[in-house]
């Protein structure tokens, strides 16, 4: 039977694209330049491997081809494109494009899950989608195609995982089936790392500090409270959790970078979280109390009943 979801599954959920908010300030900040590939290796395959050695549990039988298949898509080949894209479009474009994602989910949804889409989710995803457009403006230099193919790309991975995540469901612990897919998300970008990039000839402590951010606070635990949620909440409703990133980025910029904030900007912050929670509300209602007859109502005889054996009326 599916857990009806709660307001604190949400709220949980929205930690993980909170966490993901800083990946473009942390990769541009405080990694090697130039190396997407490794970032997304060194931030998939440790935490990964780690969570498998603690659960000690692998995938079996079928599980084998989807855990590898989910493995790609919401680790693997999403990391790749999203290091790509961080790298070749300036952070606003990139964030601008990843906000189609609960589009693509919604029309995925129809066919994969049979979920009815509704007006009250494409109004959340266009309105979501408009306030990113405020929120980082357009850009005055020339976009990089293949950053936007990138960027296109990584939107589509990951709503094709959500669905997929919530068709199959998952035949082991949460924490196991996380692992799962850091681990071969990290397999399949390790070829890929080593062939077209190769590894840096020198890390600095501030290098490995930020990759053990990107491991443990935003692959192992991220990644875990975001298949929680996944699982618990409709498919639009979290995707669109996912628009929290830019918001939080922007805010970073703001605090870290000393970048400004524009009325146009707040006003798209506002629409985000609009569309937000636009999408939760249906999902997180709260179910009617059903009326319930006690033992002793249910056997209280009714008014003929004691008109006839007493001649009295039931108060």
């Amino acid at each position: 039977m599916p857990v009806r979801p709660r307001a604190t599954d949400a709220v949980t959920a929205a930690l993980a694209p909170m966490v993901w908010g800083s990946t473009y300030l942390v990769t541009t900040e405080f990694l090697p330049e130039n190396r997407p590939l490794l970032a997304a290796t060194v931030r998939a395959l440790p935490s990964g491997l780690l969570l498998v050695l603690v659960t000690r549990s692998l995938p079996r039988g079928a599980w084998i081809g989807r855990a590898a298949v989910l493995g790609v898509l919401n680790i693997g080949a999403f990391f790749a494109l999203l290091f790509v894209a961080a790298y070749r479009l300036p952070g606003g474009i990139a964030a601008l494009i990843g906000s189609l994602q609960p589009m693509l989910v919604l029309g995925l949804a129809v066919p994969l899950l049979g979920e009815r889409a509704r007006g009250r989710d494409l109004a959340a995803c266009l309105l979501g989608t408009a306030g990113v457009a405020l929120l980082v403006g357009a850009s005055a230099t020339a976009l990089d195609p293949v950053g936007v193919a990138a960027a296109l790309g990584c939107a589509g991975c990951m709503a094709l995982g959500i669905v997929l995540t919530k068709r199959w469901g998952r035949p082991a612990g949460l924490v196991a089936f996380t692992g799962w897919q850091l681990a071969l998300g990290g397999l399949f970008l390790l070829p890929l790392t080593l062939l077209f990039e190769g590894l840096p000839q020198r890390v600095t402590t501030v290098n490995l500090t930020a990759y053990g951010y990107l491991c443990l606070v935003g692959a192992v635990f991220a990644y875990t409270v975001w298949f929680r949620g996944v699982e618990r909440l409709p498919a639009v409703a979290v995707s669109l959790l996912g628009l929290l990133s830019p918001v939080v980025a922007a805010l970073l910029g703001l605090v870290v970078l000393g970048q400004g904030f524009t009325p146009p900007q707040l006003a798209g912050a506002a629409a985000v979280l609009a569309g937000i929670v636009l999408a939760q509300l249906p999902s997180l209602r709260p179910a009617r109390p059903q009326r319930k007859e006690s033992h002793e109502h249910r056997n209280r005889p009714g008014r003929r009943d004691q008109v006839r054996r007493t001649g009295v009326p039931s108060a």
